[in-house]
Parts: structure tokens; C-alpha cells; sequence
């Protein structure tokens, strides 16, 4: 049975589904005459024939609005495909029930319609406030950077003023982190408008991170374990470096002591991974699973009160944008892996 046959049989039986008590009446009415004239022992033959005429006009008759009805359907089905566009395009009805349905569904439409263009400009006008107010917060943060850096301790400065300064670098550069972050996020929505792929030196763009987190690995007594891989990468340069940058900042805020590596590792043999190991706290095995949930901080993020859940999903969302991949893979007490698929799916 073909495909128009079987959406054939399907209109039918909601036809006669819909139509079932005005088919039961009318056949109901025919069959009142031959038993009157039965009872009363009258000739019937004039009343079959009248029977079978009547029968003849009733399948004509059905024939015709079971056509109209399969039109109907079809208008219907071609209206519901452009309801995204508008509803003009419902079919024309007489009836005034189907009217009033389509008076509501117009009014239902228009409703939802205002309603995503109010939603549309209340998002668009939080992403400029907040991505204003991003831009802002940057002048207070450059010039605590200055300050702090031009700030000389003296020769005879205590242990307690040099972990106070310490303490306060640290500080200041999380909150331009966690800025920046908050900048990244507002841009996901339209991330793809800025991509612009091209073919790079892993190494730079590894390189570029490390610099970036560089005091905090001095600060935190962190040692670095890198040596140049050596590979080139088709890929947008200031999203991964993003993305590299994420997983170092995770890597560094769970270590407490130990090392960090960067590395590349082969997972098979047509692939190959960007690899950054640390020793840190490790992810509980319920948890792993859930770590790229948006706003997810698991048990550490509770335990430390350091996750913000948003990190790992904004790395994950950028890496499926890219079409490369990312994953975990952790045990506790001993540290995480952070793979990031350096090929391009299709």
C-alpha cells in the first residue's frame, strides 16, 4: 500500500468517525418506509426501488463532502506548514463554529507572537546592559591591576603583607576572569556570525593561555608540565584559545598542589587529542556525566563554593559549535583529563 492510499484511509476514517451519527440517521430514515409498508402488507416494489435510488443519491452525496472533507484536510495541512509565517492563509469555512476557532487561534498566534518580540527585546536589551556594564567594569579592574603592581613592598615587608598582596592579585584577576566569562556568555547566542576559521599553530594558541594564567601558577605554586606538540589545527583562534583558557582556570582553582600538563594524545588511529591533566581534587563518578549541564556545580562546586556551573557548558557549547569535541575524564583524589578533539566533525 502506497503512501497516498494509506493517508487516504486515515482521512476516511476520520470522516466517518466525525460523520458517524448523521450516517446512522440517514440510513435509519431509509429504512423506516420497508418496514411500515412490511407491517401493513403493502407491495414494496415501488419502495425498494425508491430504496435503492436513495441509497445511490446517499453515496453520491457522501462522495462529494468526503472529497470536500479530503480538500479540506489538505488546505489545512498547507496552512499548518507556513503557521510559522502567519494564518492568513486558513481555508475559507461557513461555519460559524470553525470561525470562532479560527478567530481564537488567530488571537492565540498574535498573542505568542508579541509575546516571543516582547521576550526578543527584553533579551536583546539585558545582553547590551550587561554587556556595557562588562566593558565598564574593566576600567576599575585594569587600574586595581595597576596599583597593585606598581604598590612596592618594602625590604623588611612581613609574611603577612606579602600574602595580602599575594591574596589580593589572585582576587582581582578571578573577577576579570569571571567578567569575561559573563562577555563570552552574552556572545554564545551569535557566537557562529564570529567565527573565522583558518589554519593554526596549536602551540601558539596554547601558549597564549599559559601566559595568561602564568601568575596564578606562580602564586599557587603550580608547575607547568608543557612541551611544544608541534601541530597545526583548522579551527577559530580566540574560541579555542577560550575554551583552553576555561579548562586551565578549572585545572588551577581544584589543584591545591601538584602539577598541570598540556599535552596531545592519540585516541585512535585518525584521531588525535589536546590533553590538560592535573593532579587536583578529581570529579565524583556521579557527577562526570553532568559537568557540561548548564549550571551544574556538582559536589566541588558545592564542597569549595568556587563553581559557577557556566564554564565547562560555555566550553562545550563553543566545541560543538566548532565541530570539535570535548570530554572528562577524572577519579577522585588523584586529578582530571580534559580532552579536546583537535579534528573537525562534518
Amino acid at each position: 500500500m502506497n503512501r497516498a492510499m494509506s493517508r487516504t484511509i486515515n482521512v476516511f476514517d476520520g470522516y466517518l468517525k466525525e460523520n458517524l451519527s448523521e450516517v446512522v440517521m440517514y440510513i435509519g430514515f431509509m429504512f423506516i418506509f420497508p418496514v411500515i409498508f412490511y407491517l401493513y402488507n403493502i407491495r414494496t416494489d415501488a419502495v425498494k426501488y425508491a430504496f435503492l435510488l436513495s441509497f445511490v443519491w446517499f453515496l453520491a452525496w457522501e462522495a462529494v463532502r468526503f472529497a470536500r472533507y479530503k480538500k479540506r484536510h489538505e488546505e489545512l495541512l498547507e496552512a499548518e506548514r507556513k503557521a510559522s509565517a502567519e494564518l492568513y492563509d486558513l481555508p475559507e469555512t461557513f461555519s460559524v463554529i470553525e470561525k470562532d476557532y479560527q478567530r481564537i487561534l488567530k488571537r492565540v498566534y498574535h498573542d505568542k507572537a508579541k509575546l516571543e518580540s516582547d521576550g526578543r527585546e527584553f533579551r536583546e536589551e539585558t545582553a547590551d546592559y550587561y554587556g556595557m556594564w562588562a566593558h565598564q567594569i574593566k576600567t576599575p579592574i585594569a587600574a586595581l591591576k595597576v596599583l597593585l603592581q606598581s604598590y612596592g613592598l618594602p625590604d623588611k615587608a612581613d609574611e603577612r603583607t606579602f600574602e595580602f598582596i599575594r591574596g589580593m592579585k589572585s582576587e582581582v584577576f578571578k573577577i576579570e576572569q569571571y567578567v569575561e566569562m559573563a562577555l563570552t556568555y552574552l556572545r554564545t547566542a551569535d557566537m557562529t556570525a564570529d567565527f573565522v576559521f583558518g589554519t593554526y599553530e596549536l602551540d601558539d594558541i596554547i601558549r597564549q593561555a599559559v601566559k595568561k594564567y602564568s601568575q596564578i601558577f606562580i602564586l599557587n605554586k603550580i608547575k607547568l608540565n608543557y612541551e611544544p606538540v608541534g601541530e597545526t589545527v583548522l579551527t577559530d583562534e580566540k574560541w579555542l584559545t577560550f575554551v583552553i583558557e576555561q579548562l586551565l582556570s578549572n585545572a588551577l582553582k581544584y589543584t591545591r598542589e601538584g602539577s598541570i600538563s598540556i599535552y596531545t594524545q592519540k585516541v585512535s588511529e585518525e584521531e588525535e587529542c589536546l590533553v590538560i591533566e592535573d593532579t587536583g581534587i578529581g570529579i565524583l563518578p556521579e557527577d562526570l556525566p553532568r559537568v557540561f549541564e548548564k549550571g551544574f556545580t556538582g559536589y566541588n562546586g558545592r564542597e569549595n563554593k568556587k563553581s559557577t556551573g557556566i564554564g565547562l557548558y560555555l566550553c562545550k557549547t563553543i566545541m560543538d559549535k566548532l565541530r570539535h569535541g570535548i570530554w572528562l575524564e577524572s577519579e577522585v583524589g588523584k586529578g582530571t583529563k580534559a580532552y579536546i578533539r583537535l579534528g573537525r566533525k562534518e
